[in-house]
C-alpha cells in the first residue's frame, strides 16, 4: 500500500482508511478493486490501521485456520479504536460473504459485515458506518443459485463479481487506458508482480470445499477486460503477470471458446512491459493437450503448472468428487516435461479425508515420490461448514490427521528438497523482488509468489547490483530447502 507521508493539501480533510488483506491472490485482486472504488469516491489510501479512520479487513474464509486469523486481525484493529483511531473496523472478503450476519453477531467488535453485493458501493457504506449508521449485514446464501446452471447462459453483468469490476465512464476508476474498459483498481503492492483475475467461481462440486457456495459459479472475464487490465499494469510497472482464479482451466466455457487462454497468451506477453506471464489453478482432469502445450511452448510465458491433484487414491478421489489416479497423473507429468523438461509443478493434497486406509495414503506417498514436484502443499482434513465431507462416516481422529500430516509434510519437504538439488548447476531467469541490506532476492520461472521459495542471487557487487524488477540471469549453485542461491551470469 502507498505511503501517504506528507499529504497534498486536498488530501487533509479526506477521510483515510486501510485495507489489510488475507489469504489468497484473488483476494489481492480484489482489495484493489476495493481501493480503486474508494479512492475514487474521495477516501485517502493509507498504510497502516492506526493511521486510518477505518480498517477494512479483506478476509479469507478457506479453512479454520484461514478463518481464524481473519478474527484475530478483526480483533486486532478493533483493538485500536480505543486509542480513538481507527473509527471503524469493517470486515468484508470471503469470510463476511460466507457467514455473514452470523459473523456479524458473534463478532461485535466489528461494525460492520459487508458481503460482494455491497462492494459497487463500498465508499457510501463507509462514509455511513463511520458516521454511526447501523448496517444490516445480508444473511449468506449459495450464490451459485444467482446463474444457470448453463454455462452459456450465463450474464453475470448484473451481478457484483468481485475483482471484474469495469468503470462505465471515465470519471469512475483509477488508472486504466484512455479509450475501452477502465478496470476498477488500485496497487497496493508497488512489486513487480501483479495477480490478474481471469475468472470467478467455479462449477465443480468438490465434497470437500465450500469455496463455490460463496463465491458462485464459474464466470470468465472478457478477454478484453483480462487485456486492459493487463497492459494498465504494465503502465504500472508490473513485470510478471499472476493469471488467477478458482480454475484456469475452465476459463472461456461460459464464453463459447474453451481455447481462449491459448489464444489469449501471445497477446499478454506482447504487452509492453511485461516480461512473463504465468497461469495458476489448473485442474488436472480438464488440462487438456493444448493448453499444456501453450503454457509449455509460448515464448514469454514461464512453464509453470499449479495442479490441484489433491490426492493420487482413486478411491479417494471420487470420495472427494474429482477424477484420476497415479497412473493418468504421472501421465500429464510427462506429456509436461517433454515439451518443458525444466518446467515447475506444484500442488496441493489433502491427507486423512474420510475413510482413507493406510493403503490409499501409501499410494498418495509412492505418486508424490513419482511425481518430483517443486513445492506440494500439505492439508490435513477438517471438516467444513455446509460441505457433503461433514457429512461423510469414516472419519478419521484428530491425532491419525495430525500423524499422517506430519508423514507427508516431512516426505514432501525432502523430495521437494531433492528436487531443488536437481536444478544445481542450471541457468535461472530470476525476477528480483527485494533489495535489502546488499541481499538480492526474487523468484525463478519455476518459482510461484510467495508459495514457491526464492532465489538468492550473488556475484553481482561488481556491478552495482540489481534493483527491484530487474531479471537477472544465474547459475544455480546452491539450495536450502525449496530455496535456491544463483550466481549472477557476467
Amino acid at each position: 500500500m502507498s505511503t501517504n507521508s506528507t499529504l497534498p493539501p486536498s488530501a487533509e480533510h479526506l477521510t483515510s482508511v486501510a485495507l489489510v488483506t488475507l489469504g489468497c491472490a484473488r483476494n489481492e485482486v480484489d482489495s484493489e478493486e476495493l481501493a480503486g472504488r474508494l479512492e475514487a469516491g474521495g477516501f485517502l489510501l493509507v498504510d497502516e490501521p492506526a493511521d486510518a479512520d477505518t480498517v477494512v479487513v479483506n478476509t479469507c474464509g478457506f479453512v479454520e485456520a484461514a478463518k481464524k486469523d481473519s478474527v484475530d486481525t478483526l480483533l486486532e484493529a478493533a483493538d485500536l479504536k480505543l486509542s480513538g483511531r481507527p473509527q471503524a473496523v469493517v470486515a468484508v472478503g470471503c469470510m463476511a460473504e460466507r457467514y455473514g450476519k452470523d459473523l456479524a453477531d458473534s463478532l461485535p467488535e466489528a461494525d460492520a459485515v459487508l458481503g460482494f453485493d455491497d462492494y459497487p458501493d463500498i465508499a457510501a457504506k463507509l462514509r455511513s458506518i463511520i458516521a454511526g449508521e447501523q448496517h444490516q449485514p445480508h444473511t449468506p446464501q449459495d450464490r451459485r443459485r444467482l446463474l444457470p446452471i448453463s454455462p452459456a447462459a450465463r450474464d453475470a453483468s448484473a451481478l457484483s463479481v468481485p475483482g471484474h469490476a469495469v468503470a462505465t465512464s471515465g470519471e469512475v476508476g483509477v488508472g486504466g487506458p484512455a479509450t475501452g474498459p477502465r478496470g476498477l483498481r488500485r496497487r497496493l503492492d508497488g512489486g513487480p508482480m501483479a495477480p490478474l483475475k481471469l475468472a470467478s467461481g467455479c462449477d465443480r462440486r468438490c465434497t470437500f470445499c465450500a469455496i463455490p457456495a460463496f463465491r458462485g459459479s464459474f464466470v470468465s472475464r472478457r478477454p478484453a477486460d483480462v487485456l486492459a487490465e493487463a497492459h494498465w499494469l504494465a503502465e504500472q510497472g508490473v513485470k510478471e503477470l499472476f493469471l488467477v482464479s478458482e480454475n484456469s482451466t475452465s476459463y472461456g466455457k461460459d464464453l463459447g471458446d474453451l481455447r481462449l487462454l491459448e489464444n489469449m497468451l501471445p497477446g499478454l506477453t506482447a504487452i509492453a512491459g511485461v516480461e512473463r506471464v504465468r497461469v495458476s489453478y489448473l485442474q488436472p482432469a480438464e488440462t487438456r493437450p493444448g493448453l499444456v502445450e501453450a503454457i509449455a511452448t509460448t515464448p514469454g510465458v514461464v512453464p509453470y503448472f499449479d495442479l490441484s491433484f489433491q490426492h493420487a487414491s482413486a478411491t479417494v478421489l471420487r470420495r472427494m468428487r474429482r477424477f484420476g489416479d497415479p497412473d493418468s497423473f504421472l501421465g500429464l507429468l510427462d506429456q509436461i516435461r517433454a515439451l518443458a523438461p525444466r518446467a515447475g509443478v506444484r500442488s496441493n493434497v489433502i491427507v486423512g479425508f474420510p475413510g482413507e486406509t493406510e493403503e490409499e495414503l501409501q499410494t498418495l506417498c509412492d505418486f508424490l515420490v513419482a511425481a518430483r514436484m517443486d513445492v506440494t502443499g500439505v492439508f490435513g482434513y477438517s471438516d467444513e461448514d455446509g460441505t457433503e465431507a461433514a457429512t461423510h462416516g469414516g472419519k478419521l481422529d484428530e491425532d491419525e490427521v495430525r500423524a499422517r500430516t506430519e508423514h507427508v509434510t516431512a516426505l514432501v519437504e525432502e523430495l521437494n528438497a531433492q528436487r531443488a538439488e536437481e536444478r544445481l548447476g542450471e541457468t535461472v531467469e530470476v525476477l528480483v523482488e527485494s533489495v535489502e541490506d546488499g541481499e538480492i532476492a526474487g523468484r525463478a520461472a519455476h518459482q510461484g509468489p510467495e508459495v514457491d521459495g526464492t532465489t538468492y542471487l550473488t556475484g553481482l557487487e561488481a556491478t552495482g547490483g540489481a534493483a527491484v524488477g530487474d531479471l537477472v540471469s544465474a547459475v544455480v549453485v546452491a539450495t536450502d530447502g525449496v530455496d535456491l542461491i544463483a550466481e549472477a551470469r557476467r
